[in-house]
């Protein structure tokens, strides 16, 4: 009975949406994450009568003809990179794009990758970095005299030396843009990878046509909204106990056809 195998796709298709929609929840306070969805497309078609052709020679053709549907496939989990809110903080190296761009980050081995997450810190040479240690590009190195740390809508990257009357510029954070920022492909610790889907990196400063601006004392939060989530959880749950009742059903339908074979 093919019910079985069809509410077996639909079973497995909501556990996909349950997993997706698990994953956004669990990132709701994830500095920059950005939502995912589940995309869905339905299966080949069985065709048991065609449309188009006659029925019988020299009759109409048949309308619409009998096509059965085999289920439902996962096709896509698409990123959905809509701003999130700007949330204030006390940190003078917190920074938040408002708008589109992307922070350019040297990752493990040289690796260029590319992140929304604007939590930076210093190492331990004074370098400008990621919570996770890696490099901010291009590099800006603050000195140890450093006192205060401004930067403009723009990326430029000042510091109030002591000793030093007139702030000193130490570099300008740049951004990249992509085609297409789905296309992108996550790697963990909020960072991505350049694909052949996203297409080649454009680079480009804070403010230039296509890009955000930066703001200093700034993080951009998740775009997670918890209401809608939990509305798509439920639907999700819904749709999986429908899918199994109907696997139930079918069961039983060839239950009986057997007890009356016996």
């Amino acid at each position: 009975m093919k019910a079985l195998a069809i509410a077996a796709t639909g079973m497995s298709a909501q556990q996909t949406n349950l997993e997706v929609i698990a994953n956004n929840i669990a990132n709701m306070n994830t500095t920059s994450f950005k939502r995912a969805r589940a995309e869905f497309t339905d299966l080949l078609y069985q065709t048991d009568r065609l449309q188009g052709v006659p029925n019988r020679g020299g009759e109409d053709v048949v309308p619409e003809g009998a096509r059965l549907g085999l289920g439902v496939r996962t096709a896509a989990i698409r990123n959905l990179h809509s701003q999130g809110s700007m949330s204030h903080t006390d940190n003078p190296l917190d920074v938040a794009i408002d708008g589109r761009g992307w922070f350019q980050i040297s990752g493990p081995d040289g690796e260029a990758l590319y992140t929304r997450a604007g939590a930076f810190n210093k190492n331990d040479e004074g370098r400008l970095v990621t919570i996770d240690g890696y490099t901010v590009e291009p590099a800006i190195i603050f000195p140890i005299e450093t006192v205060k740390v401004s930067i403009n809508d723009s990326g430029e990257v000042y510091a109030k030396v002591d000793g030093e009357m007139e702030p000193r510029l130490l570099g300008q954070l740049t951004l990249a843009s992509f085609a297409n920022d789905a296309g992108l492909e996550p790697v963990g610790n909020n960072l991505f990878r350049e694909t052949s889907a996203s297409g080649n990196p454009v680079d480009g400063v804070a403010g230039d046509p296509g890009f955000g601006v930066i703001n200093q004392g700034y993080l951009e939060s998740s775009n997670v909204d918890p209401v809608k989530e939990i509305t798509e959880l439920i639907t999700a749950q819904r749709g999986y106990e429908m899918n199994s009742k109907v696997i139930k059903a079918a069961d039983d339908m060839a239950g009986t056809v057997t007890n009356g074979i016996r």
